[in-house]
């Protein structure tokens, strides 16, 4: 993975005082507890990938941390505090995309699909994110929800274009021209 972390040494600078800790010592030690962290959330240890993604925040909050949190908030079914990491990725790095779309697939599985529309268009429209065909995919996801097949249809083609290969984005294609046709 890659991640942008130019000009959030000043921020950190405030937050450390006067630790004499140099700056890339510290980021570097942030990434190797977000590594740490990932590896445990994809191993399902996921109280462990809590304790690593708070320590390196502690040690260097970013964007990426926070929204990371959340997703593995998200594996343990509490959405309400997957969706208060995200708002804090969003405070730090307001161009980040992955959380505007975490927050929204968050509400539709929460069962508020119409809450969720703004929170998957703001990140359609994301300057910087991972995965830019997600946030068309939960949209078709929502308009399906509400009968709105062919916004619904409009979204899985745009997210399909996006990335050929996002597979669940073809099978909404494939569902929705079976159901329409």
């Amino acid at each position: 993975m890659r991640y942008n972390y130019s000009g959030r040494f000043d921020r950190l600078s405030k937050l450390l005082g006067d630790q004499e800790m140099p700056e890339d010592e510290i980021l570097n030690q942030a990434i190797e507890l977000f590594r740490d962290a990932y590896r445990h959330q994809m191993k399902g240890e996921l109280h462990e990938a809590v304790e690593l993604y708070h320590q390196s925040i502690e040690t260097y909050p970013t964007a990426e941390a926070h929204t990371f949190l959340g997703w593995t908030y998200s594996f343990m079914g509490e959405y309400d505090a997957a969706i208060a990491e995200c708002r804090r990725a969003i405070e730090i790095d307001p161009d980040f995309g992955n959380p505007y779309n975490d927050i929204g697939a968050y509400l539709i599985e929460k069962g508020e699909p119409n809450e969720a529309i703004p929170w998957l268009e703001m990140a359609t429209r994301a300057v910087r994110y991972d995965n830019p065909a997600f946030p068309h995919f939960n949209l078709g996801r929502v308009w399906e929800m509400k009968h709105q097949f062919a916004r619904a249809l409009s979204c899985y083609k745009k997210a399909a274009e996006i990335d050929p290969h996002y597979q669940l984005a073809r099978t909404g294609i494939r569902r929705l021209r079976a159901m329409l046709n």
